[in-house]
């Protein structure tokens, strides 16, 4: 058994893939798109939009596509184990361009370094980066 996220976008589920992948998180391994198939359309204007990807990279994978009925994204978060303070660094800014800092990066009452944050398409993100 494996735990894997699912992101549901409304119509922004490519744009976002190609922004994680900027950022350096991974790749769209597979991507199949709505009216390129034999499934009928539910509305013609999901046609082209994202049916269903799935995203991978070290240490990561999901799934996400676009759904006209999608709901707020809310009430979860991606959380990434990170190996070094610089790469968590580096990520973190990556990911919050354009997006809201909740938790500024820094070392917590727990010993870590930490930061949280809702990335441009509304998705919640914590790096926690255990120093020596």
């Amino acid at each position: 058994m494996q735990l894997s996220n699912y992101l549901f976008f409304t119509d922004t589920c490519e744009e976002a893939l190609r922004f994680y992948e900027a950022c350096g998180l991974g790749r769209i391994v597979e991507m199949r798109r709505y009216g390129a198939d034999e499934i009928p359309l539910k509305h013609e204007a999901m046609r082209g939009k994202v049916r269903h990807a799935k995203f991978e990279g070290v240490g990561v994978a999901f799934y996400a596509s676009d759904n006209d009925d999608a709901e707020p994204m809310r009430g979860s978060a991606h959380h990434l184990a990170m190996d070094d303070r610089q790469s968590t660094d580096r990520l973190f800014g990556a990911l919050g361009s354009g997006g809201v800092v909740t938790t500024a990066l820094g070392m917590q009452p727990w010993g870590d370094y930490y930061g949280k944050l809702t990335d441009r398409f509304g998705v919640q993100w914590m790096l926690n980066c255990r120093l020596p």
